[in-house]
């Protein structure tokens, strides 16, 4: 399916448009924030046992973080179904394209399903309440032994994901500082003034 939005920044070189290429740099913003809150988040509560102020706005705003996640993967999936994506670089190799497409498809899975696993484990445990000021409707009754279960998954989950997301920044570096092609250009935040 042909993008409309793809641009041509050279007689070879086609980049992202310019909304996919945001869709993914938030993506990338968020996840740089929710993962060390979530390490700290877990080190506080469960580790250290601390259970203050400071280990509850680490909570919510893991929860928070997690909802927005979701709802930007759900509308970038919903974008890029809608509007395709540029074709394969062309100087890659049958498998190297093979490797990207299962590892892009592969996050867009997790990122759907470890926020979907963080929501149930909330609505189980129950642990629902936002900084206080409201409470996410729970989605299943609570049970506090299937929510640690949930949680479990939740956290293997979210370990695939760095390691999908570790694959995926080696495999961008790799291209730019190795193989010197346009792999990393296409998606790169100014992308569509390059030339």
């Amino acid at each position: 399916m042909e993008d409309r939005d793809i641009r041509r920044t050279g007689t070879e070189d086609i980049t992202y448009s310019t909304a996919a290429r945001r869709f993914h740099w938030w993506t990338v913003a968020l996840l740089a924030v929710q993962i060390p809150v979530g390490l700290y988040m877990v080190y506080r509560g469960n580790t250290l046992n601390l259970w203050d102020g400071l280990t509850n706005t680490l909570y919510s705003s893991h929860k928070l973080l997690g909802i927005t996640i979701l709802l930007l993967i759900l509308a970038r999936l919903i974008y890029r179904l809608g509007h395709g994506a540029p074709p394969d670089e062309p100087t890659l190799e049958w498998w190297q394209k093979g490797a990207a497409h299962l590892n892009h498809w592969g996050l867009y899975l997790m990122l759907l399903v470890v926020p979907i696993l963080g929501y149930v484990g909330i609505s189980l445990y129950p642990a629902l309440d936002i900084f206080g000021l409201f409470s996410l409707p729970g989605v299943v009754a609570p049970n506090q032994e299937a929510a640690a279960r949930v949680f479990y998954w939740h956290w293997l989950g979210a370990l695939a994901i760095a390691l999908l997301v570790g694959v995926h920044v080696a495999a961008a570096l790799f291209h730019y500082f190795i193989r010197k092609d346009g792999v990393l250009r296409r998606m790169w935040v100014r992308a569509g003034r390059l030339s």
